[in-house]
């Protein structure tokens, strides 16, 4: 199994066509493909042939990468909410902590954001496909349900709302912060609403204007200092 899963790493057979010049790796090119094709027509219109006809390699040079088209979905997903969960998981053991709640909280929502922005093909609008249900898909799920369970945390902490429980707090944020799938997909993105977003999650959990300024200011301390984590 493991001389398998190497095999599939290595580089795949010659290109029916050459690379393209965007600079993406071969498997960075089929998982941009495969986003394209999923996000347009969806998981089971789609085929590893169209996929690798879309990069311009053979069906069999795919496997080289992935070995089959619901990995290659699962990995773009997970690439989709990881680097959010990394950098929620690094604030959560910041030395000092808890710190500013509120601050971490904003930073945390400016990186997801980005993160989201940043997903190829806009990935995140399939999170509520019926076959992302299923247990191929669990360990994607385990861990954007862990991201919103870092931010019911911080918002907690942070919180100037009394009753406002700890799930509905996590949801209510996740749901602010993954509006960006749909303004993307609507075409009404703007760079901007990273600081409105978060802003925003602030004033859901109750902190005044001036309370988010000072978070906003103390968060961009924070990502400024980012490498020293």
């Amino acid at each position: 199994m493991a001389e398998a899963v190497e095999h599939r790493r290595r580089a795949g057979r010659p290109r029916l066509r050459p690379a393209s010049s965007a600079g993406l790796t071969p498997r960075e090119e089929v998982l941009d493909a495969a986003a394209g094709l999923f996000v347009s027509q969806g998981l089971a219109a789609t085929t590893t042939r169209q996929i690798a006809e879309r990069v311009g390699i053979r069906q069999a040079s795919l496997y080289y990468y992935f070995a089959s088209k619901d990995e290659i979905l699962l990995e773009l997903l997970t690439q989709s909410v990881r680097p959010s969960l990394e950098i929620a998981k690094l604030l959560e053991a910041r030395p000092g902590r808890p710190g500013d709640p509120a601050a971490y909280l904003y930073a945390l929502v400016l990186i997801d954001v980005q993160t989201l922005t940043r997903a190829p093909h806009n990935i995140a609008a399939l999170y509520l496909l019926p076959e992302v249900q299923g247990d191929l898909y669990a360990s994607f799920r385990a861990e954007r349900a862990a991201l919103q369970a870092v931010y019911g945390r911080l918002g907690q902490a942070a919180s100037a709302v009394p009753g406002l429980g700890l799930t509905l707090t996590a949801a209510l944020i996740m749901q602010l912060v993954e509006s960006v799938i749909h303004l993307r997909r609507t075409g009404e993105l703007q760079e901007a609403y990273g600081h409105e977003i978060a802003a925003a999650c602030l004033r859901l959990v109750g902190l005044s204007p001036g309370q988010v300024s000072r978070a906003r200011r103390a968060a961009s301390r924070l990502l400024t200092e980012r490498r020293s984590w």
